[in-house]
Formats: C-alpha cells, sequence, structure tokens
C-alpha cells in the first residue's frame, strides 16, 4: 500500500509540472507562429492530457477490462466539465470565444449523443446479443474524429494572431518543453492511476466504479493541472479549449481506437452516466449563451462543482 500511495502522490506531482510545462511551451510556439491559443488548447494540449486515458484504455482493452475503458472515458469527460471547469472558474471567470461556444461545445455535445446511439443496439436494433461498442463504431468514431481535426486547422488559418502575453523563447526550447510536458503527462498519469487502482481494488470496488471515479479523476488530473494552470495565467483559451477538445478527444478518438482494438461490452446502466456527459455539456452551452454572455463565472463554477459532488455520491451509492 506505501508504494500505491509513492505512485499516487508522485503521479500527481509530475502531472502538475508537466502541465506547467506543456503550458509554456505550446503557448510560445503559438505565438511565434501566429496560431491562436485556442487552436493550441484543441489539438496539441488536449492531446498530451488526453494520453493517460488512452494509456489506460489500451491497457483495459487488452486485458479485457471494457468497463474501466468506457468508464473511463465518460468518468473524465464528466470530471472535465463539472470538475475542472468548476474549479478553474473559481480561479478566474473563464471568457469563452464565439467559436468554442457554438461550435466546439455542440460537437462535444453531439459526441455523446453518437456514443449514445451506438452503444444501445439492444434498445435501438433489439439486438438479441447485446450492447457493443464494435469495430464498426469505432470507425464511426474515428471519422468524426477526423473531421474534427480538419475543422480545427481551418480555423487555425482564419483566425489572426492572439494578444495574449506571453514569454517568447527560442524554437527549440518550447518543443523541448512541449515534449517534456507530454512525457511526464502520459508517465506521471500511468503512476497515478496504477496507484489508484491498486489502492481500489484492495477496498473491494468494482471495475465500473473504479473507472468512473478513481481512474476518471486520475486521468483528469493532467487536464486539471492544465487548465487550473491556464486559467491563473489569464489564458482562457487554452482552459476551455483544453476541456472541450479533450473530451471531443476522449470519445471519438480514445474510444474509437480501444473500439478497434477490442469491442466494448456495454452495460445498460452506463446510459445513466452518458446522460450525465449530455447534461455537462449541455449545461456548459446554457451557461455561455443565457447566463455569463460567454463567460463561465465563479457562481457557475460553485454549481458545476455541487453537481459532480452529487453526481460522485450517487455513483458511489449505486
Amino acid at each position: 500500500m506505501l508504494l500505491d500511495l509513492v505512485y499516487l502522490i508522485g503521479g500527481i506531482a509530475l502531472v502538475i509540472f508537466s502541465a506547467n510545462w506543456l503550458v509554456d511551451g505550446a503557448s510560445s510556439l503559438a505565438k511565434k507562429y501566429g496560431i491562436p491559443d485556442l487552436v493550441i488548447g484543441l489539438t496539441i494540449v488536449a492531446f498530451g492530457t488526453s494520453a493517460p486515458e488512452l494509456t489506460v484504455n489500451l491497457f483495459s482493452a487488452l486485458q479485457g477490462s471494457t468497463a474501466i475503458a468506457i468508464g473511463n472515458v465518460l468518468g473524465s469527460n464528466i470530471a472535465n466539465i463539472f470538475l475542472i471547469v468548476g474549479l478553474s472558474a473559481l480561479i478566474s471567470p473563464l471568457l469563452i470565444q464565439k467559436n468554442t461556444t457554438w461550435k466546439e461545445i455542440p460537437l462535444s455535445l453531439l459526441a455523446a449523443i453518437v456514443l449514445g446511439f451506438l452503444a444501445n443496439d439492444q434498445l435501438i436494433d433489439n439486438n438479441p446479443i447485446g450492447n457493443f461498442i464494435s469495430r464498426i463504431d469505432g470507425l464511426v468514431l474515428l471519422s468524426f474524429f477526423i473531421i474534427f481535426m480538419v475543422y480545427t486547422i481551418e480555423i487555425s488559418k482564419n483566425q489572426s494572431e492572439t494578444d495574449e502575453q506571453v514569454v517568447l523563447m527560442p524554437i527549440w526550447k518550447s518543443i523541448l518543453l512541449m515534449v517534456a510536458g507530454l512525457l511526464g503527462l502520459f508517465f506521471g498519469g500511468k503512476f497515478l492511476v496504477e496507484g489508484a487502482v491498486s489502492l481500489a481494488g484492495q477496498l473491494g470496488m468494482s471495475e465500473k466504479l473504479i473507472g468512473l471515479t478513481i481512474v476518471a479523476v486520475g486521468t483528469s488530473t493532467p487536464e486539471l493541472a492544465t487548465s487550473l494552470v491556464a486559467a491563473y495565467k489569464k489564458k482562457a483559451d487554452i482552459a476551455i479549449g483544453n476541456i472541450v477538445g479533450s473530451n471531443i478527444f476522449n470519445i471519438f478518438f480514445i474510444l474509437g481506437i480501444t473500439a478497434l482494438i477490442q469491442p466494448l461490452p456495454f452495460e445498460p446502466s452506463m446510459n445513466f452516466d452518458i446522460a450525465i456527459t449530455i447534461l455537462a455539456s449541455f449545461l456548459l452551452f446554457m451557461t455561455t449563451i443565457v447566463l455569463g454572455k460567454r463567460k463561465v463565472v465563479k457562481a457557475e463554477g460553485v454549481v458545476f462543482l455541487l453537481i459532480y459532488i452529487a453526481f460522485i455520491v450517487y455513483s458511489v451509492y449505486r
């Protein structure tokens, strides 16, 4: 148990430092080439901070622990919005760009809805075999991911240089920081999850609950660290772009890749978790266009955190 605690604490420390390196390197590179912070957050930062989820899902699929794989993605997406956006908004109100409000957030909402359709074979097609996220479903998810990447490249061509105040550094140093950050996030997340899963296993928790809670929060620690650092540095584009981009990555790319390796059986009880994932993106969208005038303020952050606490309590109870 002592070794597990060392893995857990060491992993948390590593991802926090790595997130700082990644944000600094990505911001400098964005400023150097006139690429908006939003695009960096939606691609490089999102991919880097999703590395732990990808690692966990690949290992889970190969070992047959499919409940962890699905629970990890759903739990991470829920934590990304309710926990991480909530905490980030407490540090600094998050101004959200028009593209993010009307395109990226709805796309993350679409991702959760598409997953709900693909996973419910019995409900939609009366499939007697059961519910599966099949290899064909994986290809569908990856097709959406390609569309998302093409869109991201296009907006990078159409947006002008940002006004963010960043420290410019040599290109080699920016790349070195980003590579170090990505590697640190990957290994830090891996150590964190190994320690958390081992500790949870000793407590007799189910794989689904481990995936939705401990593993999900553990693999979301890079997103948490990156967004909190970005919010503290007043880089709202990276803070929000990181979260929304990671949610899209998690469903379209990570679940798509996982399903190609190993079809994933889907328990009907996890429809509740898909519904909460849909609710999270919907509330973020409604918050930005109705309540906050494209801002997530502290009061809304508190509401998000309360919803997340209620979700965790109910997940443990059920």
